[in-house]
């Protein structure tokens, strides 16, 4: 469909507030590539990848940078609570911004509860015998209400979250290397003697944890949303986005030659405790496992508080553009308020699901949100292939950020997202979250492209 039906889509944002400050939005960039994946997720990764996890994670954000490159330079041209959503329909079509804006909406849902659960079962460990379900409930009240409210409220929660977890994990890979290097008091050097078998499982192994790492990355489209109700949205975008190369190399490569040094990579405990727990267990140090899981915990609050924002915004933005139903679109103060009610109330089912329908119905929502990260990648990459020409031709003076080497990094982004998918489509265990996000996607363009014909009809 040619792309001059939407040339430019209302821009939706004026009647959302602009209470988050610049302290904040650094703070949320800084933060937010600290997520729950990293924490949790990367356990099952040095399990099959061993120290080439490594490598894994250097080539994932490899991808990862190139992706918020591009997605800086639109969002910093067109600032938008839509953001990657908003991008893809003046890029390519009503449909297009549709498809990804709803799918990222059901992924964002989901993994609030996700995250719920994961931090009930953390807090029920130091509690036994309390129910999951109502830590989970209480979870949701706290950040459905802070949501509900005021937009500098989520700005300060995310402000605090965030200065806590860059803390933890700056003083994590401090340790890490003052033990690798021998001069921790009361720890041996391990050398390199774990890293000699550096790829255990062939490269099997290292396929898997890469697609772990690709996942673990989910999250840092945050900010660009997030920016639209900044203070100075052009400048918070371009400051994250030139700040994430560093970042993603410090926090999670660095983060991860540090655990594979210091642990053997096929130690139960990678897996059982989480590797950054496991790895403080192994120096010794008194009580910081626990309070590694502490941060482990505020990390998973950090995303459930930032998803119930993200998700609404996303929401408010596809209604506000004739995308949905209008009642998500009602602003009270600054705050889409249904967005967030709605927003919460689907997380919460899916933790309901969980407990009611583990086995069936909440197995195949997982399945299907599986590969959604990469479909937005995607939509990302020919976005900013088609509106980077636009902007040179027509308003040069928005290319605040420029991809690099354009064309050329938009199409290897591109081919690497290929190269994930054809990975996927190897492996069993991934092979149905391929074919179900397929189905979703497949079933989300077809209804968005019949709605856009309706609208171009009336």
């Amino acid at each position: 469909m040619p792309s001059t039906t939407v040339e430019t889509p209302p821009e939706a944002d004026v009647s959302l507030s602009h209470g988050l400050k610049q302290r904040h939005l650094s703070m949320i960039a800084l933060g937010g590539v600290i997520g729950a994946g990293l924490f949790v997720g990367s356990g099952a990764g040095i399990a099959a990848a061993g120290p080439s996890i490594v490598v894994a994670y250097a080539l994932s954000g490899v991808l990862v940078m190139l992706v918020m490159r591009m997605l800086g330079e639109m969002s910093a041209a067109y600032p938008s609570s839509g953001s990657f959503s908003a991008h893809a329909e003046r890029a390519i079509g009503p449909w297009a911004g549709f498809t990804a804006g709803w799918s990222f909406w059901v992924l964002l849902c989901t993994a609030v509860g996700l995250e719920g659960i994961g931090a009930a079962k953390i807090v029920s460990g130091w509690l036994p015998g309390t129910p999951e379900w109502a830590w989970v409930a209480l979870f949701m009240v706290v950040f459905c209400g802070t949501n509900l409210a005021a937009v500098k409220n989520f700005g300060e929660f995310e402000f605090w979250f965030a200065a806590l977890k860059v803390g933890a994990i700056t003083l994590f890979l401090a340790l890490g290397v003052l033990a690798v290097v021998g001069v921790l008091p009361g720890t041996d050097s391990p050398g390199a003697s774990n890293l000699t078998d550096f790829l255990p499982n062939g490269g099997e192994g290292l396929v898997i944890g890469l697609l772990a790492s690709v996942f673990a990355y989910g999250g840092l489209e945050t900010v660009t949303i997030a920016a639209a109700e900044s203070e100075n949205p052009v400048r918070g975008v371009a400051s994250a986005v030139r700040t994430a190369m560093w970042r993603i190399a410090l926090f999670y490569i660095g983060s991860m030659a540090v655990i594979v040094t210091l642990v053997p990579w096929d130690s139960k405990e990678v897996v059982e405790k989480g590797p950054y727990v496991a790895a403080l267990d192994h120096l010794g140090i008194p009580g910081a496992g626990q309070l590694m899981n502490v941060v482990v915990l505020v990390a998973l609050l950090s995303a459930m508080n930032a998803n119930i924002y993200g998700a609404s915004r996303i929401a408010y933005s596809l209604v506000e553009r004739g995308q949905g139903p209008k009642v998500l679109g009602k602003v009270s103060s600054g705050v889409p308020r249904t967005a967030v009610l709605t927003s919460s109330v689907f997380g919460f089912g899916c933790v309901l699901l969980s407990y009611w329908r583990p086995d069936d119905v909440f197995s195949w929502l997982l399945n299907m949100i599986g590969a959604v990260i990469l479909v937005v990648w995607i939509f990302i990459a020919v976005s900013q292939l088609r509106l980077r020409r636009r902007l040179e031709r027509e308003t040069p003076e928005k290319l605040v950020v420029r991809m690099w080497a354009f064309p050329a990094l938009t199409w290897v982004a591109l081919a690497g997202m290929a190269a994930i998918f054809v990975l996927m489509a190897r492996e069993p265990g991934t092979r149905v979250q391929l074919y179900s996000t397929g189905g979703m996607t497949l079933a989300l363009a077809a209804a968005g492209y019949a709605w856009q014909r309706a609208r171009a009809r009336s």
